[in-house]
């Protein structure tokens, strides 16, 4: 028997509609995940999880400080992340100079970066370094306002041939900018077992996103800062680390926390929590105390070193941080809201920072 036409017709349409709501749930699921994502980054970027924090709400006013670092609005915040986005290209060239030992780098001329800035347009430069040490960092000059900057500048790097092979060279671009931390634009990792040094090396290649190896992370410290004027009376209280950046051959460390209280790069007070064991996470909640004067509280800074104690070598620092004098972003952040708010103490997250880097922004006299 035939079907009635109606039947056939009623048939398909709850055929399409089934075909149309999976295609908008699929739909959703993946608009939602790319939002979460985001939502994830951005935590990592404002480094200050409030949630995680014993300080309550987050108030409007900094939801607006965060927006306006960003300079992003809640529309263009979703609408950023492209997945392929072109970061532009980096020409370099590649050289080994074996009667001197020399690696020579030459950051020659970069193109089609993308616009940072509000203008429409960057203040690129490039900074060159090899891993796994990172103490010797190359900079190129500043290029104001270009998205093709030519440097045509050359670094040099002493290192043995035979330690060659094992380096990575490592190329970023950044955006200059005065007020807030520099933005990584991309950068190039150049395994140096891969180059032939026969003959020099020159070439384009595609920037790459920056944001893996901004995520090789030395785990973050939460703090509280406590500030009592008409005492002269600081308050540190060390609460917790997570993440921290294994370093022990068994994988995990034994953490504890130096805090020093300086003022014109002297150390004058020295105090440091108990140790930990076996953790990467570990909770503290220790308080200090030192004596400030108020006359003296703008001019003194915290360093906090997160370390991993050793029974028999030297302890190596897994990172630090510092508020007060000369601190900047988030660490200032912090700094200001204590002292806006006398008597309260103030918790908040803090991303570590390598030890060369932090002690290059103490020394520097503004």
């Amino acid at each position: 028997s035939n079907m009635p036409s109606w039947a056939i017709v009623s048939i398909a349409f709850v055929a399409i509609i089934l075909v149309l709501a999976c295609c908008f749930c699929i739909c959703k699921k993946w608009i939602f995940k790319k939002k979460n994502k985001k939502k994830g980054k951005d935590k990592g970027k404002n480094a200050i999880n409030m949630k995680d924090v014993m300080d309550g709400t987050k108030t409007e006013a900094l939801k607006d400080e965060e927006d306006a670092e960003t300079g992003l609005t809640e529309t263009e915040k979703e609408t950023t992340p492209k997945e392929d986005e072109k970061l532009g290209k980096l020409q370099y060239s590649l050289d080994y100079n074996f009667t001197e030992n020399t690696l020579i780098v030459g950051i020659i001329q970069a193109a089609e970066l993308p616009a940072m800035d509000m203008g429409g347009t960057s203040d690129p430069y490039v900074k060159v370094y090899l891993l796994p040490d990172k103490k010797k960092k190359f900079e190129t000059k500043v290029h104001r306002k270009t998205l093709n900057p030519v440097f045509n500048e050359q670094f040099t790097f002493k290192v043995p041939y035979v330690e060659l092979g094992g380096k990575t060279l490592v190329m970023t671009v950044y955006d200059f900018d005065r007020f807030s931390k520099h933005d990584a634009i991309g950068d190039i990792k150049v395994p140096m077992n891969k180059v032939d040094f026969s003959h020099i090396t020159e070439e384009w290649r595609d920037l790459q996103s920056a944001e893996k190896e901004e995520q090789e992370k030395l785990g973050d410290i939460c703090f509280s800062l406590r500030y009592v004027p008409t005492a002269g009376k600081l308050t540190v209280v060390i609460l917790e680390a997570k993440n921290l950046k294994k370093m022990d051959v068994g994988g995990l460390s034994d953490p504890y926390v130096k805090i020093h209280l300086m003022q014109n790069g002297k150390r004058l007070k020295k105090k440091k929590t108990t140790i930990k064991k076996n953790t990467l996470n570990p909770y503290y909640n220790e308080s200090f105390s030192f004596e400030v004067p108020f006359e003296q509280i703008q001019k003194v800074q915290v360093v906090i070193t997160v370390l991993d104690y050793d029974k028999i070598g030297k302890n190596d620092a897994i990172g630090k941080v510092f508020v007060g004098l000369n601190s900047s972003g988030t660490e200032l952040r912090h700094w200001s809201d204590m002292l806006a708010n006398p008597r309260r103490p103030i918790a908040q997250w803090h991303v570590l920072k390598p030890e060369e880097e932090v002690d290059a922004q103490l020394s520097t006299k503004k």
